[in-house]
């Protein structure tokens, strides 16, 4: 059908421990790798910042770095294969933290409705499905059951 398309994004940042350390709402068809999104993702955070192949770009790996994050992202299949730090090839693979807190805030915190019948409405809801999230006795976390030679800063996972 022709017509409009009215949606929007949750941007998420969570540690380790499956918290919710920030997240940002835009519209639909605001990019990911907007710098005003990043900006306010990252604002006071720091340490590494795990994310998938879609946030891999020279000037957004000096933009953070600049700021004191270092963003570790995959290789995608056509580029040329670097040495890569065995502890951030582990956490890599461990970025499905995030897809379970999206899974958690969907389905058991019913963060989708169909229909809001207002902004205000919409936006009570998010905030109380995030703030349920927050109180939930297990969230999904990576579990560090040796020691970590490089876990001197924060680890955020993004999405």
């Amino acid at each position: 059908t022709m017509g409009w398309y009215v949606g929007f994004k949750l941007h998420l940042l969570c540690n380790e421990k499956g918290e919710l350390v920030n997240f940002v709402l835009t519209r639909a068809n605001v990019a990911d790798r907007q710098e005003s999104v990043i900006d306010t993702l990252t604002d006071k955070v720091f340490g590494k910042l795990y994310a998938d192949k879609g946030y891999i770009s020279q000037s957004l790996f000096g933009h953070l770095w600049d700021k004191g994050v270092h963003i570790v992202t995959g290789l995608r299949s056509n580029m040329k294969q670097r040495l890569m730090p065995l502890y951030d090839k582990i956490m890599l693979r461990k970025r499905s933290v995030i897809e379970s807190i999206n899974d958690m805030l969907k389905n058991v915190a019913q963060l989708v409705h169909s229909r809001h019948r207002s902004v205000h409405n919409f936006i009570m809801n998010l905030l109380a499905a995030m703030g349920a999230y927050c109180f939930f006795a297990t969230k999904p976390e990576v579990n560090f059951d040796y020691d970590v030679p490089e876990s001197n800063g924060q680890l955020v996972f993004w999405r």
